[in-house]
């Protein structure tokens, strides 16, 4: 041993641990998370979303629910294409009386305003029917744009200029026209008559026209359909000229206020025995009764009043398929009830409850025999309401009544797409 050796030796023996540290913060354990399995992306087919948009198309009030297409078209790309179809077959153009104003002054109108005029007018050749409103101009200050009142029917407003009227007939061929003219100006809807000759439906209020001179040629339409809401009652010349063409062809007939005694005479003897659907607000006298007898092929009858001659239920046409009433406390029901149980075609029956129609003595007895015969009885409290559900689209038909639907709508559109259309002209 050397002397080193003896050195540590002689040390006291030293002990040895293995010693480790763990500076971390301990936590209490938790559980796994467990992730759920993502399911594959599995798109509704198109053609069920094509018919939950097409069966609800229509709101409760018949109107189309642009609201509901429009938020449909924002869920993706598949869903903007259908719902952009349905949402763009009927447009609504409003705009301030000065725009409207420099539309049919081509002398005031800036270029851009033409342009769209024309591209509103060319690039829409399927038009089937068109709603026009034609107000007065207003005085300087305020003024309520679109207000129909006395006041603005007394106001000037322009006739149609001939480069209006020639970029009218350039495009489509309108069958439907719904004017209403709440101005002084009694030469317009003359003037649209002949630029669309081809109508089969139209649909006038407000101001009546009145003929210029009695040497004008008689309109040129062959007219299956006309509604009238005219503030003072036009004359029998000028129905006279309106329907010249029209003794084969006039199917359905809406008056919406009550027309005079020779009025109702002269349309009931001319061209009732061709008629389908006739709609007056009320038939309260012998003669207007004995007027309606006079249409031998009515499918369907409307009558806004509460009260009707009770003689004109006796002579109704065993054709009648729609009937559609307003019923009051004093109603006459018992020739009604006696029309229903007789009646082998008649398939609905839409009525208007006024506030006290709904106490009628004979009110239930209406229920149970509309039951019995298997007819669709149809009951509202609100004129609206009964006028929407009694108008359909302005297309042929041959059952009654008529309805609001997407058929029609595309009826419109291939009826339309088959019409040839001029060239347009460049303003």
């Amino acid at each position: 041993m050397g002397y080193l050796g003896f050195i540590w030796s002689s040390s006291t023996p030293v002990a040895e641990h293995d010693v480790t540290f763990d500076l971390t913060t301990a936590y209490a354990p938790r559980k796994p998370v467990l992730r759920a399995p993502k399911p594959p992306t599995s798109p509704i087919p198109i053609e069920i979303v094509i018919n939950i948009l097409e069966a609800g198309y229509y709101t409760d009030n018949l109107e189309s629910d642009d609201a509901l297409l429009t938020n449909c078209a924002l869920v993706c790309k598949d869903w903007s294409y259908v719902a952009q179809k349905l949402l763009f077959r009927h447009v609504t153009l409003r705009t301030q009386t000065a725009s409207y104003a420099r539309c049919i002054r081509p002398q005031s109108a800036v270029p851009s305003l033409s342009t769209f005029l024309r591209r509103a007018v060319t690039l829409c050749p399927n038009l089937y029917e068109v709603h026009l409103a034609l107000y007065g101009e207003g005085a300087p200050g305020q003024d309520i744009v679109g207000s129909p009142d006395a006041s603005r029917m007394k106001r000037p407003a322009p006739s149609f200029d001939e480069r209006t009227l020639a970029l009218l007939r350039s495009g489509p061929r309108i069958s439907a026209l719904q004017f209403s003219n709440w101005s002084d100006n009694s030469s317009s809807l003359l003037q649209l008559l002949d630029v669309w000759p081809e109508l089969m439906s139209l649909d006038v209020s407000g101001t009546p026209p009145q003929l210029p001179n009695a040497s004008l040629p008689p309109s040129p339409c062959a007219l299956t359909e006309l509604r009238t809401n005219f503030q003072v009652a036009p004359s029998v010349e000028f129905m006279q000229w309106l329907l010249h063409n029209s003794a084969n062809t006039l199917r359905v007939l809406d008056l919406a206020r009550e027309p005079s005694p020779d009025m109702l005479e002269f349309l009931a003897s001319e061209y009732g025995a061709g008629l389908h659907s006739l709609a007056l607000p009320a038939c309260g006298t012998h003669d207007s009764a004995a007027a309606v007898r006079k249409c031998t092929q009515l499918r369907e009858l409307k009558l806004e009043s509460a009260w009707a001659s009770p003689v004109l239920y006796k002579a109704l046409p065993e054709t009648l398929q729609h009937l559609a009433i307003g019923v009051g406390s004093d109603t006459p029901l018992q020739p009604v009830l006696q029309m229903i149980k007789r009646s082998e075609e008649l398939r609905v029956v839409t009525m208007h409850v006024w506030d006290d129609g709904e106490h009628h003595p004979q009110f239930s007895a209406a229920k149970i025999a509309c039951t019995i015969r298997g007819v669709q009885l149809r009951i509202t409290r609100d004129m609206l309401a009964f006028r929407a559900m009694t108008r359909g689209d302005p297309v042929p038909t041959t059952t009654y009544p008529r309805l609001r639907s997407l058929e029609n709508i595309q009826y419109m559109h291939s009826r339309a797409s088959t019409t040839p259309t001029s060239k347009a002209i460049t303003i």
